[in-house]
This record gives C-alpha cells, sequence and structure tokens, in this order.
C-alpha cells in the first residue's frame, strides 16, 4: 500500500502531490491492478489534509482511467504505469549516484535541477 508523504511548502497542490505519488507508486510497481489505494480516511489520518483534497486526488485519478472508484468498497488501481519496477538495476546505479552527489555537497535541489537537465537532454518531447 502507499504511504502518502504532503510537503506543504513545496507549492504543489496538495491534491497533486497525491496523484504524483500514486503515479510513482504505479511506474515502480509498488501498486498493481487490482490493488486498494487507502481510504480517505487513512489518508486524513496520516497528512492530516482536508478529506474533500483526497476525494480530488482520487477524481483525478479516475478521470485518467488509472483507478476506480467501486461504491461501498473503495478505490481500486485499474491500470499500471511505466516499467521500472522498484527492484530495477538501474534503481541501484541511480541509488550510488544519489549518494555521489551528496558526497560532493550536492543539495537535493541541486540534485533535482541536475536530473531534470539530463532528462529534458535524453527525452525532448517525451510528455506523461
Amino acid at each position: 500500500m502507499v504511504e502518502y508523504r504532503v510537503d506543504r511548502r513545496s507549492g504543489v497542490a496538495t491534491y497533486l502531490q497525491i496523484v504524483q505519488q500514486t503515479k510513482q507508486a504505479l511506474r515502480l510497481g509498488l501498486l498493481q491492478p487490482g490493488d486498494q489505494l487507502p481510504t480517505a480516511r487513512e489518508v486524513v489520518a496520516a497528512t492530516a489534509i482536508n478529506p474533500n483534497t483526497v476525494l480530488k486526488a482520487y477524481r483525478e485519478l479516475e478521470r485518467e482511467g488509472l483507478v476506480e472508484a467501486r461504491r461501498g468498497l473503495g478505490t481500486f488501481v485499474r491500470r499500471s504505469l511505466g516499467a521500472a519496477p522498484a527492484d530495477s538495476p538501474l534503481r541501484s546505479e541511480l541509488e550510488a549516484w544519489a549518494a555521489k552527489a551528496r558526497t560532493a555537497g550536492l543539495e537535493r535541489d541541486d540534485v533535482a535541477a541536475l536530473f531534470t537537465s539530463v532528462l529534458d537532454t535524453h527525452f525532448k518531447g517525451d510528455q506523461e
């Protein structure tokens, strides 16, 4: 099950953070078709956000065809995304690189900017 983290200082709307984290879990294979998302009540208890925010995020995911709400049962994953399982060999290489970057004194935002720049170079025109 996915555990949502909300960063109130990020400048990203809370519901979008939930959508993004769900999509990331789908891409990494942490969520599979048929898996149940946490209930709105569980997300509210863990993050102290408004239940309507959770429902808005789940509606957005449903609109995109990623999940489906089953009345009285909850919200379930309909399909996965991407092909980057959490246990991919590339993950260990990326972890080693991130450790090297941290040792070199880069901060999280520096690493994010550098990584985004490289992604933009290699994936021009690709969009989610």
